[in-house]
């Protein structure tokens, strides 16, 4: 195991940002997570969970914020239901360094707190 990262992001306080700033959906979330988001009544929970796998991920390889761009590090959702992470550019480039070759991701929210946790193998 190359590293482990956890993150907890707080919904509401999430919600008031992205609110406050419209744009920040743009510059913190690719095109396909919005979209796959979308359709759900309230897609906030999940944006704030996939916020914390990025920083999970910065944790995981001992980087800090700014290390590299969030479209660098996104999730994907497969046809299951499972996140995957996908892991491009300067990410990628320090994961690499690293040693990493698989990435591990769990995702959970409930109406407060969204979780991600991520394990660098």
């Amino acid at each position: 195991m190359i590293g482990v990262g956890v993150d907890l992001v707080d919904i509401e306080r999430f919600r008031r940002s992205l609110e406050r700033t419209p744009s920040m959906r743009f510059r913190l979330f690719t095109e396909h997570e919005l979209d796959d988001l979308a359709a759900r009544a309230d897609p906030v929970p999940g944006l704030a969970a996939r916020f914390a796998a990025r920083e999970a991920v910065m944790k995981s390889l001992g980087v800090g914020l700014g290390a590299f761009g969030f479209h660098e590090v996104w999730v994907r959702r497969h046809s299951s239901g499972r996140p995957d992470l996908v892991v491009d550019g300067r990410a990628a480039h320090l994961a690499s360094r690293a040693g990493v070759s698989r990435w591990h991701l769990s995702l959970t929210h409930d109406e407060r707190s969204a979780v991600a946790y991520v394990v660098a193998e």
